[in-house]
């Protein structure tokens, strides 16, 4: 049985010009660092930009933002509040700091319906903060949004590279666009460890942590810094 929602989440996305996945395939690389970062970054070159994070086991982008208090308005859907000039959705609107132990059909169910009645209207960007792996959630987003690209965290371990390759192994298995791999909290030298394109480095940033929270300081921070100078390569290539 076709779920109609499907149709709705069409309908939902016909106005968002670019949707990027941001991926890793392991945990603690920075993913929602980038994906947060990367949307400030758009947001402050003049597009107009939307932040979905869909990691519901652990949320972080609402931390890193510096998200309060807002809501989503219900208007014929829900309208996602404006946080630095991003519109911001996630489900952390709804649970709050609380866990939320779902899974399997539950899970892709959650996502489903957050797509279906979320109001993205005219972007240029909408970024997604995809959980770290191979897991339901990833292989939702192929499904449900066809046109998205994939933009790959990772970071010089050799764990990470393994876990990497598989991602993008599937993720071309799948004939899913790859926008390209960032390396992130780079110490000594820009190293790709994936075969997807290298965009760039973001540096290891101490100041990186003091700051999340607070929108004047994210943007003092080299982690800004490095993630505006690899913009041009994402623009290319997720116009392509």
């Amino acid at each position: 049985m076709i779920d109609p929602r499907t149709s709705i989440i069409s309908k939902r996305m016909k106005k968002v010009k670019r949707i990027v996945a941001v991926a890793g395939g392991k945990g603690g690389v920075g993913k929602s660092s980038v994906a947060s970062m990367l949307s400030l970054a758009l947001s402050k070159k003049g597009y107009r930009v939307g932040l979905f994070d869909l990691d519901f086991h652990g949320p972080s982008t609402h931390v890193i933002l510096g998200a309060k208090k807002d809501m989503p308005v219900e208007d014929m859907g829900i309208i996602p509040p404006l946080v630095s000039g991003i519109k911001f959705m996630s489900i952390t609107h709804y649970i709050g700091n609380n866990p939320s132990p779902i899974r399997g059909e539950d899970l892709t169910n959650s996502m489903i319906e957050l797509l279906a009645i979320t109001r993205w209207e005219d972007l240029d960007y909408l970024i997604l903060d995809v959980p770290p792996g191979l897991g339901d959630t990833t292989l939702d987003i192929i499904r449900l949004l066809p046109k998205t690209k994939f933009l790959i965290v990772h970071n010089n371990s050799k764990l990470v590279t393994e876990t990497v390759k598989k991602l993008v192994k599937m993720l071309k298995e799948h004939k899913v666009p790859i926008i390209g791999g960032i390396e992130n909290m780079r110490v000594l030298r820009e190293e790709s460890c994936s075969d997807s394109k290298f965009l760039g480095s973001i540096r290891y940033d101490r100041s990186f942590e003091k700051a999340l929270g607070c929108e004047e300081k994210l943007l003092r921070t080299y982690f800004f810094k490095d993630i505006t100078n690899i913009i041009p390569k994402i623009e290319k290539r997720a116009k392509k």
